[in-house]
């Protein structure tokens, strides 16, 4: 099972469960641990070859290293602590996890908070795969996770973010990096899924202002999507909850209680 921490409310039933992206851990919601816990319980996990929740050796031999896999240990968790629903928010590539879940199990997201999400990838971005799927047999992976953490976040005031990515990505295995990798790669079915359903579970899209690669999309699939709503933050990049931490607790606390 992933490695997860509960912290849980004196009072309240309603639950929260972060989800970080590819390269991260749950060591990227140490700002937000500490207001969403005031009003809810929480649940924080690593996901499959990050952080605490090392890769096991079946994993190595299994060729099934999919998003449904990877949606499934998720839930392995959420079954073990008996959660019968919960509020869930993303980061990145964790909203893409969200998103899927949604689909295999609706029954268990109250709603959806997807921050830096991912519905869409422009030209730059598929070019920016390919060239990775070129390349990832013959450059060390570290210099390709930098060279892509520089092309999502180029700016001087998403340093913070590139830097918490990279150390995180250090920590991942060669081989679980290439996995996750040609995962990202085999993307564009399933976020052309996603654009065209309408799943109508409450959702907020929090996205800064200067998420070049994917806030367009975001804006295009808000008018079509009905209980979805979006937020931008200004002066901020792709990771929202590492640059505008205090705002982007406030608006999604915010979302949740407006829904009880």
């Amino acid at each position: 099972m992933l490695n997860y921490n509960t912290y849980l409310h004196e009072t309240s039933k309603e639950w929260v469960t972060f989800v970080h992206g590819a390269g991260g851990s749950s060591s990227i919601w140490f700002k937000q641990i500490r207001d969403f816990k005031k009003h809810f319980n929480v649940l924080i996990l690593d996901l499959r070859g990050h952080g605490n929740s090392k890769p096991k050796l079946k994993d190595t031999f299994n060729p099934k290293y999919t998003f449904d896999s990877i949606t499934n240990d998720i839930v392995e968790v959420i079954d073990h602590l008996n959660i019968e629903k919960s509020h869930f928010i993303g980061i990145s590539l964790g909203t893409i996890l969200i998103r899927n879940l949604a689909e295999k199990k609706p029954e268990l997201v109250q709603s959806m908070i997807m921050g830096g999400a991912i519905i869409k990838l422009n030209v730059r971005s598929q070019i920016l795969m390919r060239l990775g799927v070129i390349f990832k047999s013959v450059v060390p992976y570290m210099l390709l996770y930098k060279f892509f953490a520089f092309i999502i976040m180029p700016r001087k005031n998403h340093k913070k973010s590139r830097s918490l990515f990279v150390n995180e990505a250090k920590k991942l295995y060669q081989k679980e990096f290439l996995r996750w990798f040609k995962l990202t790669s085999e993307i564009n079915p399933l976020l052309r899924f996603f654009r065209a359903k309408d799943i109508k579970i409450p959702t907020l899209y929090i996205m800064g202002a200067e998420d070049h690669l994917f806030l367009p999309s975001i804006k295009n699939i808000v008018k079509m999507h009905k209980k979805a709503s979006l937020y931008v933050i200004d002066k901020c990049g792709h990771v929202v909850n590492v640059e505008q931490p205090e705002t982007f607790n406030t608006q999604t606390i915010g979302f949740i209680n407006s829904l009880a």
